[in-house]
């Protein structure tokens, strides 16, 4: 019995510092680009290379005005990112509540479609998208940049397998009091669905908030990129600054990070309710 004792604490112990080196290895770019970003462009780029440096500075965070207008940026950013997580929210979970729970004919075959188009490549509908943008005058515009992505095939499949996932009587009992199918979504599915919700609005927040390629073809204008498009053509046009490259890429994780840490208990959450059932 001792000698079994030992055994899973020695197993325990040795799992445990399994997980301690993949958070290492993990954490540890993250912290480099942290410290950099507070040194001098000469410790940046000194060999051999060093994590810390003996003085530090915030004249790169300082240069970022300098260089960009990353207020409008940033702006910019969050009208885009939260307009899109928002309408994706409503659209998805209507959508997923209806292929979930309502019965109509072909709901199959268009929900096959749907998973289709998740296959399809971002490439091949970029042009139809940019001219159809353009055909509406809607280019170098918010309205322009949310519209295409109100709903994503993702986010309809994960909205409906929560919803399957949840009881039929609720519902039943809802319709027996007399409720319309339009109250018993809002007043009782959907904020049992809350977990699903903000899982899916951190997922498409952070797909649009990273997106280089979509806002940079629908914009042409500086005071309408985006953080991501703006900051790649201020490195493609000047001679790269890593001090203030680095600085940039902190100052776009940050709002990420902040949000994930509010959400994270909604984010676990959903992620593992919407994988019980189909």
């Amino acid at each position: 019995m001792y000698k079994n004792m030992k055994q899973m604490k020695t197993g325990t112990v040795v799992k445990y510092m399994f997980l301690l080196l993949i958070c290492i290895l993990v954490l540890f770019p993250f912290f480099w680009v942290v410290i950099s970003s507070f040194k001098f462009e000469r410790d940046i780029v000194t060999y051999p290379p060093t994590v810390f440096a003996k003085n530090y500075t915030l004249v790169n965070y300082r240069r970022i005005l300098d260089y960009l207008p990353i207020f409008t940026y940033i702006k910019n950013t969050v009208i885009f990112a939260v307009g899109v997580g928002i309408c994706n929210v409503i659209f998805d979970s209507m959508t997923g509540y209806a292929f979930a729970r309502m019965n109509f004919r072909g709901k199959n075959i268009l929900f096959t479609i749907i998973l289709v188009t998740m296959m399809v490549p971002f490439q091949i509908i970029m042009t139809p998208i940019y001219m159809e943008v353009y055909a509406l005058g809607m280019l170098d515009t918010y309205i322009g940049l949310i519209l295409p992505k109100i709903t994503s095939a993702y986010g309809i499949y994960m909205m409906r397998s929560f919803f399957t996932s949840l009881p039929k009587e609720l519902e039943e009992a809802a319709r027996i009091d007399g409720l319309s199918e339009i109250k018993i979504f809002y007043k009782i599915m959907l904020p049992l669905c809350r977990p699903a919700t903000v899982t899916l609005f951190v997922f498409t927040l952070m797909g649009c908030w990273n997106d280089l390629l979509y806002p940079m073809m629908l914009t042409s204008k500086s005071e309408m990129r985006t953080l991501s498009a703006g900051v790649a053509m201020f490195v493609g046009q000047n001679v790269v600054e890593y001090g203030p490259s680095l600085a940039i890429a902190i100052v776009s994780m940050l709002p990420l990070l902040i949000l994930f840490f509010f959400a994270q208990k909604y984010f676990v959450e959903g992620v593992a309710v919407t994988g019980l059932k189909d």
